[in-house]
């Protein structure tokens, strides 16, 4: 899979890591899959014990998980299709359903995901929105971190020349020189949010401060994403124009948004006081016995 030595390059990593983690027939399961699986597993089983932690209804999960869900991989699949290769895809349309292809765009996901919790917000928990977002977010954090890793196992997403020692050569990608592993930056970076929300929710309740989580995600999330990219290859065609034009690619300039979202959102929390979202009590819709008479 790897080597500690390239062909006349020292330290360099032969990277060649098979996509399919094993096959059973027809049926292939990939790492990015499994990134996805355990992302969205483990995120699950966190937003429940905070949940659990905060006495919120529990019978909001099922729901909660599907909107993620539905709106994480319809927005990411259509925001490939609208930011990055729309030339393609306008005249290709049967092939927008064919994710399996590839063809993932966070931002999109991220983009769809906003509008699913607040749908959900007004829908489901008539809580203020703020509330679901300062939780889902730290679980989404941990999923970016582990897709990164798929994209890795993929041999894609990769930057460019480097004589850095850390240096992956793509071998399964046609690639004989050294590049930057982006997808272990963002990766890192993505995990060391993780720690930091985790931080902050458990230790040092900032739920209590609305949209204070959020804003930091926003930052933790997109900042790295925009500085990295300077650094990774382009992936479509189209953005070396958009390059030539702004100085930015797509991906950049589809960060600045929300990189100034959240700041506003940590200037706007830190500005309020704190909040504690009460819930009604959990046994006050069922029949209570009725009390024996005194004799």
């Amino acid at each position: 899979m790897l080597s500690a030595l390239a062909s006349g390059l020292p330290c360099a990593v032969v990277w060649n890591a098979d996509p399919v983690l094993f096959s059973l027939g027809p049926l292939s399961v990939r790492w990015y899959g499994l990134a996805f699986a355990i992302g969205f597993t483990v995120g699950y089983a966190l937003v429940s014990r905070m949940f659990r932690h905060e006495g919120a209804p529990e019978r909001w999960l099922g729901s909660l998980l599907i909107y993620v869900v539905v709106a994480t991989v319809v927005g990411a699949r259509l925001g490939h299709v609208f930011f990055y290769e729309w030339d393609y895809y306008s005249v290709h349309p049967e092939k927008i359903l064919r994710i399996w292809e590839g063809g993932l765009a966070s931002h999109g996901g991220t983009i769809a995901l906003i509008i699913a919790l607040f749908i959900w917000s007004w829908c489901v928990s008539r809580k203020p929105a703020s509330w679901v977002f300062d939780k889902i977010v730290i679980a989404i954090a941990l999923v970016g971190g582990l897709i990164r890793l798929g994209n890795l196992m993929n041999s894609e997403i990769y930057g460019g020349p480097t004589s850095l020692p850390w240096g992956f050569i793509f071998v399964r990608d046609g690639q004989t020189l050294p590049a930057h592993p982006t997808q272990i930056y963002e990766a890192l970076c993505y995990f060391l949010l993780f720690a930091l929300l985790m931080w902050m929710y458990w230790k040092r309740n900032a739920q209590e401060r609305p949209w204070l989580i959020t804003g930091v995600f926003f930052l933790g999330i997109f900042v790295p994403r925009f500085l990295i990219e300077y650094v990774k290859n382009v992936q479509v065609e189209s953005e070396y124009r958009m390059i030539a034009e702004y100085g930015m690619n797509m991906g950049q300039m589809l960060s600045i948004p929300f990189i100034l979202i959240g700041v506003a959102l940590i200037i706007w929390s830190m500005s309020r006081p704190r909040q504690h979202f009460k819930f009604p009590d959990r046994f006050a819709d069922e029949e209570k016995p009725a009390s024996t008479p005194k004799r």
